[in-house]
């Protein structure tokens, strides 16, 4: 008889295996989501050393390297946070992937940092605070120190929520907070926070109308049109050239004031002379592209696909040339008053914290910034490359708008607004629209479809297209932005004043 083959198990030892596999699994996914703290401390740790490397044998050398950690922390919260307004759009409507759309964000933010960020800042955010009410240099270094890092907790922990807000206004808290507390009622310009309150609504509002009133012309002449691709090689050279023009005055007007001072005539004029440029381009380019398409939605997403990836760029590049000052502003004017025992309203900026500020964004952006990016981009409405080009187009649009009427608006609240009044529209549309409803009828051959206000409207009530719930946590932490911040900048700068002054 042949030996039966000896079976080698210990079901004991099985089991222990299989405990200690079991172990090493969990024990890599928790260490997942520590590798992005980690990484950030290191950076935090390399951002002291490389202000000390400059400081060193300066005065007030400790409290500058202390003061780069946390402007390297508001730098990365900035990135997590701010930025992904930018790409989000792009990365939910599919015309780029989130590697893609991380690594275009990291390179234009650094580069709009770095080329165009501005030799000169404000150093009291937006002109709110009189630093000639301020007593000494060392209540004024010990404010700012509160006020950065009241703004970078507050926005660290909206990250963490999920809500898109707005840094500047989270800095402006926190210089008002810490002012309030160290100079008292009277150190405030309450005007301008009047103004800057006003943001609050008209941004998104401005942002929302103006995305709606793109996509509803897209919508009229592109989408619901017999012969779309037709209708798509007459009007999408027009989008494209508008975006084009809007991006070149925003860049004009807001991104290159290190390079040269620019009117806002100025920058109208450039914006017109590019998008005619543009258009002249555009429209053999897109008459290519659309040979062979069907006459279908899915075609016309291929033709804003392109475009929708250069505004995401632009929009970086422009964020960054603005935005880095909320990290670097706050700490170029400890840098000054430490040194030169001086306080300023406006200061140069030190390259080594344009660095700082630079790298820490686009770190931030890198490690914390994909979360938010999906919920602007897929969680709050669902996005094609036409309802996300309409919110890229909206943001440029709307703060060339804005300036030319002098009002104070917000970036951020216009992005995130726009990929609201997106959703609203097209709820609104969905039910109102008798284009729509001829059209689809048409489609189906089947002219007994009901008309929207026929339907249940339990069943129009299920089929929102905007998720309340976001909605009302964005709009919560909109409202709470600048008292929230405001009060937790007046509790560091106590607690500072309590232990090192």
């Amino acid at each position: 008889m042949p030996k039966s083959t000896p079976h080698l198990v210990k079901r004991t030892l099985d089991k222990d295996l299989d405990k200690i596999a079991y172990v090493e699994e969990a024990t890599n996914y928790v260490s997942r989501g520590l590798a992005g703290p980690g990484i950030g401390l290191v950076f935090l740790v390399v951002a002291m050393i490389f202000a000390g490397v400059y400081v060193i044998n300066q005065p007030g050398a400790a409290i500058v390297i202390a003061a780069a950690a946390i402007g390297a922390y508001m730098a990365m919260n900035i990135g997590a946070n701010d930025v992904t307004n930018n790409v989000g759009p792009a990365v939910g409507s599919k015309a780029m992937s989130m590697t893609v759309a991380l690594i275009i964000a990291a390179v234009f933010e650094t580069a709009g940092a770095m080329i165009a960020g501005g030799d000169v800042v404000e150093t009291i955010s937006k002109g709110i605070l009189d630093p000639s009410l301020m007593s000494n240099t060392d209540i004024f270094i010990w404010a700012m120190m509160a006020a950065l890092l009241s703004s970078a907790l507050w926005v660290n922990l909206a990250t963490w929520l999920g809500a898109p807000v707005s840094t500047t206004h989270a800095v402006v808290g926190g210089v008002v907070g810490a002012g309030v507390a160290a100079a008292g009622v009277g150190s405030i310009d309450w005007v301008q926070m009047a103004g800057i309150a006003t943001s609050w609504v008209i941004s998104p509002l401005l942002g929302g109308v103006v995305a709606a009133l793109f996509l509803a012309f897209i919508k009229e002449y592109i989408i619901y049109r017999e012969d779309k691709i037709a209708a798509a090689r007459k009007w999408v050279p027009v989008l494209i050239a508008l975006m084009v023009g809007s991006f070149s005055a925003y860049l004009a007007l807001k991104g290159l004031k290190k390079v040269a001072d620019i009117s806002l005539l100025t920058a109208t004029m450039i914006g017109l002379v590019a998008g005619a440029m543009s258009w002249a381009g555009s429209v053999p380019l897109v008459r290519r592209q659309s040979i062979g398409l069907e006459n279908r939605n899915q075609s016309l997403r291929k033709l804003f696909r392109l475009p929708l990836i250069f505004s995401a760029a632009l929009l970086s590049f422009a964020h960054g040339a603005n935005d880095v000052a909320n990290a670097i502003g706050p700490l170029s004017a400890i840098v000054h008053a430490a040194q030169d025992h001086e306080i300023t309203a406006q200061i140069s900026i030190p390259l080594w914290v344009m660095v700082i500020g630079a790298f820490g964004i686009s770190l931030g952006l890198l490690l914390f910034g994909p979360r938010l990016i999906r919920l602007v981009g897929e969680q709050i409405t669902k996005l094609n490359p036409m309802r996300a080009f309409c919110v890229a187009l909206s943001a440029a649009f709307t703060v060339i708008v804005a300036s030319w009427l002098g009002l104070p608006v917000s970036s951020t609240h216009i992005a995130v607004g726009a990929v609201f009044g997106v959703g609203f529209f097209r709820e609104w549309y969905t039910r109102n629209s008798k284009r729509r409803i001829n059209y689809m009828r048409m489609k189906a051959g089947n002219w007994d479809i009901e008309e929207p206000e026929e339907r249940n409207p339990d069943e129009l009530r299920r089929r929102y297209l905007v998720r309340r719930s976001h909605f009302m946590t964005i709009v919560a932490a909109w409202v709470i932005t600048v008292p929230a911040s405001a009060l937790l900048a007046a509790a560091i700068y106590w607690a500072m004043f309590v232990l090192f002054v």
